[in-house]
């Protein structure tokens, strides 16, 4: 199975012409999210297009009383395929919650594109144990996916992007995260037939590979790593070679 690998760009501008030429690699799927300024600008037939976040109403209409948000629908005509969810600096510093994050989950595949959800546990959680952080990524996914039940062909994908991790330069230990992406499958078994689950936080060319060398780790979500196209073709590479 090819591995999934996504450049988060967050609120950071990245020249769209130094990817204009960024090649495709074998058994490898490339999402590149950029600021949604940009989007069409990075429309590249060697990559997937992918959005940050979306608004949670009207998904089919794109339209409402909704100043500064946008919906699904729209960036779907924007030609975007995936949409990250509930990241935690979204979280965090806009206070969203997990129902909002469940009705944004709901739009996006309502509109046929493949949701990003990112869950992850705080510093003082893991410190508490990974028991503890098993239980806290639990509640988020019984929280976040609340009513959603998929087969056939719409599938999920779950970014584990552990908060104390996430632009520290500290990454957690590839064991664990392979034992959270399993603890997530098996959460997710009776729901959710399809889902791939990414690793993320603090993901760089020096250490991808050693969480990628376990099967169980189908991709992962790339933050500041991913502003130099060069430093994420390491990135790809390296991921295709699984």
């Amino acid at each position: 199975m090819s591995k999934l690998i996504v450049a988060n760009h967050k609120l950071n501008y990245s020249n769209p012409t130094a990817w204009k030429n960024f090649p495709k690699e074998k058994n490898v799927e490339v999402v590149v999210c950029p600021p949604e300024l940009n989007l069409k600008e990075f429309k590249n037939p060697n990559y997937k297009l992918g959005a940050q976040n979306c608004f949670w109403d009207n998904p089919k209409k794109g339209e409402g009383h909704y100043t500064g948000e946008i919906s699904a629908s729209l960036l779907k005509t924007a030609g975007v395929k995936y949409v990250i969810i509930g990241h935690s600096e979204r979280r965090q510093y806009l206070k969203e919650t997990d129902e909002q994050v469940n009705h944004k989950v709901l739009a996006v595949l309502e509109a046929n594109l493949t949701p990003i959800l990112c869950i992850g546990e705080p510093l003082e959680v893991r410190r508490s144990g990974f028991s503890s952080a098993k239980a806290y990524v639990g509640e988020q996914l019984k929280s976040d996916l609340y009513g959603i039940r998929l087969a056939g062909k719409k599938e999920i994908v779950i970014a584990y992007e552990p908060v104390w991790a996430i632009g520290t330069g500290r990454a957690d230990k590839p064991e664990e995260a392979w034992q959270m992406a399993d603890f997530i499958r098996e959460s997710l078994a009776r729901k959710i037939s399809s889902v791939k689950v990414l690793y993320g936080g603090s993901v760089n060319s020096r250490n991808i590979e050693s969480f990628l060398r376990e099967p169980r780790m189908d991709g992962a979500l790339v933050g500041g790593a991913s502003l130099d196209p060069k430093e994420f073709l390491k990135i790809v590479k390296i991921a295709g070679k699984g």
